[in-house]
C-alpha cells in the first residue's frame, strides 16, 4: 500500500506503539519527519506540528501517519494524540492519521475523555478474519513482495496456517514468520504441514 503512494505527494511514517514508550513515539515521529528530536515533550509537540506544516504548506507533501497497535495506548496518550494533531487554524487537515489496533480500540475511543479524537475520525474499517482461500492468497502475495521466486508453503501448509490462525491476519503473519524460521533451521526448501505444526506448538496453539 505504501509503495502505491507517490513520494512527491505523500510522506508515510509508520510507528508501532509496542516498540517503545511515549517519548520514543514522539521522537520517532520527529525523526520520521526529518527532524532532530527536541528533549522536552512540549518542544517535541511544537517541533512535530511545525514540521507537518512545512511539509504540507511549503513542499505540498501530505504526511501520512500510520500508528499501529493503538489498542495498547493509555488514556493520557490518546488525549495527547488529540492535542498533537489538532490544527484548528486549517480549513483542511495538513496530514492523514491512521490508527490501527485490535477491536477494543474502538470501544476505548468512544469513552467520554476521548470524544475530541473520536469525533475527528472520518472513516472506520473493521477487518474480520480471512477465508481459507484468502489466507493462501494473502501469504503468497506477502512472499512475492519479499522476493520469493517460487512457492515456499505447500498447499497443506497453507491450509494448516488457515486452520491454526482462524484467518486473523496478525496471527497469520506471526505463524508464517515462525514457520520460515523453523524451515531455515531445518534446512527445508519448502514449508510443509509438519513445520506449521511445530511452529504452532511453539506459539501455544
Amino acid at each position: 500500500w505504501k509503495e502505491s503512494l507517490s513520494p512527491s505527494l505523500y510522506h508515510v511514517i509508520y510507528f508501532p506503539l509496542s516498540t517503545g514508550g511515549v517519548m520514543d513515539f514522539y521522537r520517532g515521529l520527529a525523526l520520521g519527519l526529518g527532524e532532530e528530536p527536541k528533549y522536552r515533550k512540549v518542544d517535541l509537540f511544537r517541533q512535530i506540528q511545525q514540521a507537518i506544516e512545512r511539509l504540507y504548506h511549503e513542499r505540498r507533501i501530505t504526511p501520512v501517519f500510520m500508528l499501529d497497535e493503538m489498542h495498547l495506548a493509555k488514556d493520557a496518550f490518546l488525549q495527547d494524540i488529540a492535542i498533537l494533531f489538532n490544527f484548528e487554524m486549517d480549513s483542511t487537515n495538513p496530514f492523514v492519521l491512521m490508527l490501527a489496533g485490535l477491536p477494543h480500540l474502538q470501544g476505548k475511543l468512544r469513552l467520554h475523555q476521548h470524544r475530541p479524537l473520536d469525533q475527528r475520525i472520518i472513516m472506520r474499517y473493521r477487518m474480520g478474519p480471512l477465508e481459507k482461500e484468502e489466507v493462501a492468497g494473502y501469504i503468497e502475495h506477502r512472499m512475492k513482495q519479499a522476493g520469493a521466486k517460487h512457492p515456499i508453503f505447500t498447499p497443506s501448509a497453507l491450509e494448516a496456517i488457515a486452520l491454526q490462525s482462524r484467518g486473523w491476519p496478525r496471527v497469520i503473519n506471526t505463524l508464517a514468520t515462525t514457520c520460515l524460521l523453523y524451515g531455515h533451521q531445518l534446512k527445508k526448501d519448502v514449508i510443509d504441514e509438519e513445520v506449521v505444526r511445530m511452529a504452532a506448538e511453539e506459539m501455544g496453539y
